[in-house]
């Protein structure tokens, strides 16, 4: 068993070696055991796929803490939380978040410079600073070596401005962010653009690119870490409708021609911690 620090290690060295790495999002245990057993070497919670997991619109922090939890329990292997904005506006409220992601069992976690409010979607930039220097503070206060990731969502809410998310992304790494993330970004020049300007690792989130890109392309570009978000999750519950509309609309039951082998299912769980 691999303790916290070990597991951290194993997490920095992941972001050190040549080349990009996926690192996909599991929601729940199950989801977690599942892709540990297909042999990816990270894992990342996914806010989105947990709230779509509870049929909720949104979470809260510790419904967030406690699903890293469950998936930290569930396996292995290193864990980065996705903490959305770190359930506060002050840049110490929000910096708890590290500490207690890290009391969950997490090695890494991410704070993001949106708001939550649809009014005034991003915290302006001074703010959006502190809030990283808060939590690197505390990151660095730890007894691991933990991966803060900041995120600059200005392309999830409209705000197509390079410049201001390059702007952000900088100031973050000069803050003391280990990994930068930009969700929304599509195209590959773009993503160039993006990675050239900065020294730090960057994560690309497929959930919103330009699906036909691959593993070899964005590691050529630089791209450092590659995530799906709740795509996985979203893809999942596409099935689950597709089958439910069969049953009420067509009184058809083809969709069990599917169904993932039982004994599959229990090899892979009974296979990994948990």
């Amino acid at each position: 068993m691999h303790s916290q620090l070990e597991k951290a290690k194993l997490f920095r060295a992941l972001h050190e070696r040549p080349g990009a790495f996926i690192i996909p999002n599991p929601w729940d245990a199950g989801t977690a055991k599942l892709l540990a057993t297909m042999g990816f070497e990270a894992l990342a919670t996914t806010s989105l796929g947990l709230a779509n997991m509870l049929g909720r619109v949104t979470v809260s922090r510790e419904m967030i803490l406690q699903n890293c939890r469950d998936i930290v329990e569930a396996t292995e292997l290193p864990v980065s939380v996705d903490l959305e904005n770190c359930g506060a506006d002050a840049p110490g409220a929000a910096a708890e978040a590290i500490r207690l992601a890290a009391e969950a069992g997490a090695v890494g976690g991410s704070i993001e410079d949106s708001t939550g409010n649809r009014q005034s979607p991003i915290y302006d930039f001074s703010l959006a600073v502190e809030r990283v220097q808060a939590a690197v503070e505390v990151a660095k206060s730890l007894s691991f070596p933990f991966t803060l990731t900041a995120r600059a969502e200005n392309f999830l809410h409209g705000r197509t401005d390079l410049d201001d998310t390059i702007r952000r992304l900088q100031a973050f790494e000069a803050a003391g962010a280990d990994v930068l993330y930009a969700p929304g970004l599509y195209d590959l020049a773009t993503i160039r653009t993006v990675v050239s300007a900065l020294k730090k690792p960057f994560n690309l989130v497929m959930g919103f690119a330009d699906p036909t890109l691959t593993l070899d392309q964005l590691s050529a570009a630089g791209v450092k870490r590659i995530s799906v978000g709740g795509a996985l999750s979203r893809v999942a519950l596409a099935a689950f409708l597709k089958c439910v509309r069969e049953m009420k609309d067509l009184g058809t039951f083809s969709f069990v021609r599917e169904m993932a082998p039982i004994k599959d299912l229990k090899a892979a769980f009974a296979a990994v911690k948990g």
